[in-house]
């Protein structure tokens, strides 16, 4: 059993890198990195989709996984999610990459590029059929190239794609993932829920803490 744990950052991730030590010498590659420990590996791909999308695909063409999971923090629209509870993935939406007309906003889809049903999509959304016993709330995400922090913003995506959380890689690591035809999933820990920004209420900390906890379980169920 083979497996990769994908994050944006490695501050997201240090726990379980700590947990996995390794006398393995780090090899750093355009800005991302892999560290082999025993059958997991770490790839820190930096922030967003571009960097997101090149790393896991260079990565997953020169090594082979049997599941591949994306571990990092997001910002949740739901008040039902707890700061610092765990969810799992089911679908995301590349929500940005579209048409600003005024007060309005259109996807790519919407305005007529790209067929919303061709693979990898369903819908104009990117979903996740691997299925496991993870004991963890399902969540919908979208993916955006700024976080948002703005009340009128925060409402327009909020109640277009009527997602739980947002974050800035999902929708680039689905789509790999499943162009790529790899095992994979995305779990996230809420530091934060989307309004105006004020960090004082955020629990970075926290949300890290349980992702890593919940990571390690994780691992543990799919690797025997």
């Amino acid at each position: 059993m083979k497996i990769l744990v994908v994050s944006a950052t490695e501050k997201e991730i240090l726990p379980i890198k700590k947990h996995f030590r390794t006398k393995n010498t780090e090899v750093c590659v355009m800005k991302y990195s892999v560290i082999k420990s025993l059958s997991v590996d770490f790839l820190i791909t930096g922030i967003g989709g571009v960097l997101t999308t090149y790393a896991l695909t260079r990565t997953l063409s020169e090594m082979k996984y049997d599941w591949v999971i994306n571990a990092g923090i997001a910002g949740s629209f739901n008040n039902d999610l707890e700061i610092g509870e765990t969810v799992w993935v089911r679908n995301d939406q590349l929500a940005d990459v579209g048409i600003e007309d005024k007060d309005k906003f259109y996807t790519m889809f919407e305005k007529g590029f790209g067929d919303q049903d061709e693979f990898p999509f369903k819908n104009g959304m990117l979903e996740n059929t691997n299925t496991l016993n993870l004991n963890l709330k399902e969540a919908s995400a979208i993916t955006v190239n700024r976080t948002h922090g703005n009340k009128t913003s925060i409402n327009l995506f909020r109640d277009k794609f009527k997602a739980d959380i947002e974050t800035m890689e999902g929708a680039a690591f689905f789509y790999v993932c499943l162009q790529e035809g790899v095992k994979f999933m995305q779990i996230r820990s809420i530091s934060n829920y989307v309004k105006e920004r004020d960090e004082a209420n955020w629990n970075i900390t926290l949300a890290i803490k349980n992702l890593n906890t919940k990571l390690l379980e994780i691992i543990d169920v799919i690797s025997k």
